[in-house]
């Protein structure tokens, strides 16, 4: 009996000594990550939560165009992390093919990046080319049936109650505009630079003329958000599509983006991409991320 009370009494304790040495551990940015699509939420795994770490970190927030393991395939999170100085800030490529503005919210993912936050810290977010499906269930005669990560189109409040297909949980769904407001004021809320990024162009059906950009209705939502909401916007799409300037959509298709289809990045065209993000940070007048760049990328 009084073995077992000491026990009761003394594994708590020895944990908490053990948590304690484990925080106090130094830490250092130096290694940047690129996290596994398949980490368990509950886990954290790959997240740096260390609440005594002195140096930023940026936080990736998006889909398959911006973190992609394929073979063959890459997405720009995946390889931008070499152009940040890792001796003063960690780059976490948290994007996960498949998911929405809406699907990064309600699987729990956006929740894991707040929990690991510190003020100081920025988020880069770029959704968008999965948002156009439908909300429960794909068309009738889909390759996909049902994804149930459609998000209302626009900038406005509207909602719409459903049963979800796949959660089997009550949701309000809401506009594409909302769920970017809602990675803005939510990363404020937590001291963080938030960066809104426009969704990487698809292979282009003609050959691209200087000042083109990509007819989509998410490359004008997340810009109007942006604006509306004071916050840095890095146009990726229209910085990429000048980078096409005089190819044919052959010619891009080959040099830039996979066999599969005309969304998905090479690695090449994961590179350029990644270079189209560090243009647009450069262009920015107010936002401080520019200054972790290490001199080659500040030099290019």
């Amino acid at each position: 009996m009084r073995f077992q009370l000491m026990t009761r009494f003394i594994l708590p304790l020895l944990a908490v000594a053990a948590l304690s040495g484990r925080a106090a551990e130094p830490v250092s940015p130096n290694n940047s990550a690129n996290l596994d699509a398949k980490r368990d939420v509950a886990s954290r795994s790959g997240f740096l939560t260390d609440t005594n770490r002195t140096f930023p970190i940026l936080f990736i927030v998006g889909d398959s165009t911006v973190h992609n393991p394929g073979r063959g395939e890459r997405g720009w999170g995946d390889v931008i992390g070499k152009n940040f100085d890792t001796n003063k800030i960690r780059v976490e490529n948290h994007a996960l093919g498949g998911r929405s503005s809406r699907t990064f919210i309600t699987q729990g993912y956006w929740d894991m990046v707040l929990a690991a936050a510190k003020p100081g810290d920025f988020v880069i977010v770029q959704l968008g080319h999965n948002d156009g499906g439908a909300l429960n269930e794909e068309a009738p005669g889909s390759k996909y049936p049902l994804r149930a990560r459609g998000t209302i189109r626009g900038l406005g409040e509207e909602t719409q109650e459903i049963d979800n297909v796949l959660t089997k949980q009550h949701e309000v769904v809401h506009t594409y505009g909302w769920y970017l407001r809602k990675y803005v004021s939510d990363a404020r809320a937590k001291g963080m630079t938030p960066i809104l990024c426009t969704p990487v162009p698809h292979v282009p059906k003609e050959t691209v003329k200087v000042g083109d950009v990509e007819k989509s209705s998410y490359v004008g939502w997340s810009a109007a958000v942006a604006k509306n909401e004071n916050v840095p916007l890095v146009n990726i799409n229209q910085i990429s599509m000048s980078h096409y300037v005089g190819m044919t959509p052959n010619e891009i298709k080959a040099k830039y983006f996979t066999t599969a289809d005309n969304t998905h990045s090479s690695f090449a065209g994961a590179e350029l991409n990644a270079q189209s993000v560090i243009e647009g940070l450069k262009m920015l007048t107010n936002c401080p991320l520019a200054g972790f760049l290490n001199m080659n990328s500040v030099t290019k």
